[in-house]
């Protein structure tokens, strides 16, 4: 491995060295500066004998003349064993909880690749989050892309722990595990100490930091650490999916600062921006990182993906939620209204998809009921807004009897359905069971999207 003195410019977290021979994309890099510190970086872009190198540490106090640059011929991988379970990493897959050094039994690139469509397996089984707005309402299937889109300021995190905490992947509608193991990795890019020291003591007084696998990226390490982040945690789920044959599901928070370290990279190159100063390429970038969830044919593990990111203004036709939705099956949405209500989770149902979710429910998966009881439910929450809209804008005289019916029912629904406390686990059958609760609101004549057997099943004698 040969050692070069011929850096010629700095540009942010950016080195450039010419005369090189035989470098390779994406190849990493060893930089010595001239006190003996070690920083560590990543080939970007090679034209002919340049190499664009960005430096994981930041480029403060490189030396042009003195710092020595060895190219390592290989990419970032990562050690990986079962391990690594209970463990808490630097974005880049070190141990960062003084723990041990992993011991590994396997290296993975962490670049990786997106699954071949040709070897995708359908995603059809159920997990339960133990909450109701989600499980109920908008169903997360074994090896779907479910993101979740937040605000400045809306109580994500807490949403995501209580995912962490309570996410489990069930057998049928009996409610018990399904046996198979389970594990949560979780990419945290950009986030704050405090978010970082709740997520930290949350999962470790609930226990369930024993079975989740978590990279750390705070808000003042180098933005170039983020961009591995995510591509170091995806690495670790498919370890241990298709290699240790578990159910992963994989939390990757916030997208958003994901996406703002790709476009402070893109401006340090100088790349001619895309929409809002994004680079051209946002929405391949996504997807090489959405696209390696999922199920495989022959393999009995999966990973399922649910991305956090916060909208921008909460705009959602930003280019990091709207190219979001375009890869990923659905989108989760918190609502500032139903936050402002004291709605705790505050998922506004209504704009909410899970396009799976008709795959993961059902008898045998939850319920026979599932999927009438949804489609009630729905129903009537949208016809009980349109109710309270008409409400504000005209007075409650213009409302009609069952009008009003529908307008208790919706805010009856906003505070015992959607709304749960932060440790309040329910069972499918239990979220099923209160969906029927709410609607003895309305006289029987009213669920008309209720078929006769599950009216007599489950209205008629609950």
């Amino acid at each position: 491995m040969l050692e070069y003195r011929t850096i010629i410019s700095i540009a942010g977290p950016l080195v450039l060295v010419e005369n090189t021979e035989n470098i390779k994309y994406l190849e990493l890099v060893e930089i010595t500066l001239a006190d003996g510190t070690v920083r560590s970086g990543q080939v970007l872009e090679v034209n002919e004998d340049k190499a664009l190198i960005q430096v994981f540490e930041g480029t403060t106090g490189i030396d042009v003349i003195n710092t020595k640059v060895r190219f390592l011929a290989k990419g970032i991988t990562l050690g990986l064993s079962p391990d690594i379970l209970g463990r808490v990493f630097t974005g880049l897959g070190k141990p960062r909880d003084n723990g041990p050094e992993i011991i590994p039994q396997k290296w993975m690139d962490i670049t990786g690749s997106p699954v071949n469509p040709y070897a995708r397996e359908y995603p059809n089984e159920f997990i339960q989050t133990g909450i109701s707005a989600i499980d109920g309402l908008n169903t997360c299937v074994r090896g779907q892309k479910l993101p979740i889109f937040s605000g400045s300021g809306l109580p994500h995190n807490r949403l995501v722990a209580q995912i962490m905490r309570q996410a489990r992947v069930l057998s049928a509608a009996n409610g018990k595990n399904s046996g198979s193991d389970f594990a949560i990795v979780f990419g945290a890019m950009g986030i704050t100490f405090e978010e970082a020291e709740f997520f930290i003591s949350n999962l470790t007084n609930s226990g369930a930091l024993a079975r989740t696998v978590f990279f750390l990226n705070l808000a003042d390490e180098p933005a170039i650490e983020r961009i591995a982040t995510p591509r170091a945690a995806l690495t670790a789920a498919e370890y241990l999916a298709y290699d240790c044959n578990m159910h992963v599901l994989v939390i990757l928070s916030d997208m958003t600062n994901y996406c703002e370290a790709l476009r402070e990279i893109s401006t340090d190159r100088k790349e001619i921006p895309g929409r809002r100063g994004y680079p051209g390429y946002l929405y391949t970038d996504l997807a090489t990182i959405y696209e390696r969830c999922g199920r495989i044919k022959g393999k009995s593990g999966s990973i399922t993906m649910m991305p956090v990111l916060t909208m921008p203004e909460d705009d959602k036709t930003h280019p990091i939620p709207d190219l979001t939705g375009y890869i990923t099956e659905g989108q989760i949405i918190l609502s500032r209204a139903l936050n402002k209500k004291g709605i705790a989770p505050p998922i506004d149902v209504l704009p909410s998809l899970s396009r799976l979710k008709d795959k993961g429910i059902g008898e045998g998966k939850t319920r026979e009921d599932h999927a009438d009881s949804f489609n009630q439910l729905f129903a009537g929450y949208a016809r009980g807004k349109e109710a309270e809209e008409l409400q504000v804008i005209l007075g409650e005289a213009a409302l009609s009897e069952i009008d009003k019916i529908y307008l208790k029912f919706a805010q009856v629904f906003e505070k015992e359905y959607v709304s749960q406390a932060e440790y309040e686990d329910r069972s499918i059958i239990e979220t099923l069971d209160l969906g029927w609760k709410l609607l003895k609101i309305f006289p029987r004549s009213e669920l008309k999207r209720v078929r006769e057997k599950y009216l007599a099943k489950y209205f008629d004698t609950k």
